[in-house]
């Protein structure tokens, strides 16, 4: 039995169906997915509200991507960015950022730092570290302080902390922030587009793939049936649904801790599971997609890819536009407590905010799209956030040994934030929910020998 139906819990049930087990997967939603979500909008463009890059060295993704013949294109990038700063000063260039201006000197020696930092992180046994629990113990903040008192620094920092993670520096501990960047190989690999993570996007959407998989499983999957309770069994562990009891020899859990309070659990989780979901708060995001007749950005040699230091909600825009370039879309993506005014806003002005940032990208044609649409996950009824859980200061010191992604008796646990590869993104669910499914497969096979 699998709880969840997003990349992870399909990636485990296709493991454990070729591994001839069966399988069912429970699935609170009317949708697979999970933090993957496409759309089709009435304008006819299909726009991705969640999870939507695939970068070159995430192997699994693109293995099953291939295997179900969906395809990629380049994420659109050509022509000049723009950097908004916090005083309005704009800046035309290529690549991340510019070349020079406030605060880049500063951004790339803190960056490099991390890098280095991060090649000393052991991924599977994170706890192992050196300087383990003293990197877990302050948060990302405390190291940049620590660092630079470059003002300007600290609000590039701040944003790449936003972006990547979806919350604020004061939030996040910063040996979680290492680990990341060491399970994905590096800071580059996290904050590049072209040849990196945001280097190329789904044909027909971040869920695609998704979709394939379960298609592929007849029968496997129940919509719409949200798990109510799980309890252990003299013979394994019993889910109880809106649509009855379901049980199973094991179970792989693989929501994010936000939408694990939701389900109860007979007997009691284990206190290192509870500290560790008490730890693991779900980012701030919203994204917003605003389609119009053409890419006209691009007549002007612009990219419609800008980033926005603390001016507004916007955080930062890309052109999200269909490979065929039918349509031109843009989308604005707000972080963080960026998002937590915006999304409490009446309607005019939240459409009003997101509209004045992208006519701050491409010019006055921004405000009249022909089509939009929001999404912020915190109101989402299941995910209750995005993109990804991320560790609060002290959460992996005094937790993640045994809290991270041990079993619990006939409990396993995926997802992408349970990922020592590419932990957070696609990739990463991926990657947990084969774990997970041949930490099963062995169990099985112990018990048979036994």
């Amino acid at each position: 039995m699998i709880v969840g139906a997003g990349y992870a819990g399909l990636a485990a049930a296709s493991r454990l169906s070729a591994a001839g087990l069966g399988v069912v997967v429970l699935e609170a939603a009317d949708r697979v997915g999970g933090r993957a979500f496409s759309e089709d909008l009435p304008s006819g463009v299909r726009v991705d509200h969640g999870a939507q890059w695939i970068g070159p060295s995430q192997q699994r993704f693109h293995e099953l991507a291939a295997r179900f013949g969906r395809t990629t294109f380049p994420t659109w990038d050509t022509g000049k960015h723009v950097e908004i700063w916090h005083d309005g000063t704009r800046t035309d260039h290529s690549g991340v950022l510019p070349n020079t201006g406030p605060g880049i000197a500063e951004y790339g020696r803190v960056t490099a730092v991390l890098d280095e930092l991060a090649r000393t992180v052991d991924v599977e046994e994170p706890w192992r570290t050196p300087e383990f629990a003293e990197f877990d113990a302050q948060s990302a903040e405390d190291f940049f302080l620590a660092q630079t008192h470059d003002e300007d620094a600290h609000r590039r920092l701040a944003l790449a902390v936003q972006s990547l993670w979806c919350c604020e520096p004061r939030e996040i501990s910063f040996f979680h922030v290492l680990f990341c960047l060491a399970s994905a190989g590096g800071f580059e690999k996290v904050a590049e587009t072209v040849g990196f993570a945001q280097g190329s996007r789904l044909t027909g959407g971040g869920d695609a793939v998704a979709v394939a998989l379960a298609e592929s499983l007849p029968g496997v999957v129940r919509l719409g049936e949200p798990v109510l309770t799980i309890r252990h069994t003299p013979d394994g562990v019993e889910a109880v649904t809106g649509g009855g009891v379901v049980r199973a020899r094991r179970a792989i859990v693989t929501v994010p801790s936000a939408a694990l309070e939701k389900i109860a659990f007979e007997p009691a989780l284990p206190p290192a599971r509870r500290g560790w979901s008490g730890y693991t708060p779900m980012g701030r995001v919203a994204k917003v997609h605003a389609v119009y007749e053409e890419p006209f950005w691009r007549k002007k040699e612009r990219s419609g890819i800008a980033a926005f230091s603390s001016r507004g909600p916007v955080g930062a825009v890309f052109d999200n536009s269909p490979e065929d370039g039918s349509r031109g879309v843009l989308v604005a993506v707000l972080h963080g407590d960026r998002v937590d005014g915006w999304v409490t806003a009446p309607d005019s002005v939240r459409r009003a905010d997101v509209l004045a940032a992208l006519n701050e990208v491409a010019g006055p044609r921004a405000r009249m799209p022909i089509d939009y649409a929001e999404m912020a996950w915190s109101e989402d009824g299941w995910t209750i956030g995005g993109h990804g859980c991320y560790v609060t200061p002290g959460g992996w010191a005094e937790h993640g040994e045994h809290g991270w992604r041990a079993p619990t008796g006939t409990l396993h646990w995926a997802g992408a934030e349970t990922s020592s590869v590419w932990n957070g993104y696609v990739e990463g669910a991926i990657v947990s929910g084969e774990r997970a499914a041949d930490e099963v497969v062995i169990a099985f096979k112990n018990s048979e020998e036994s």
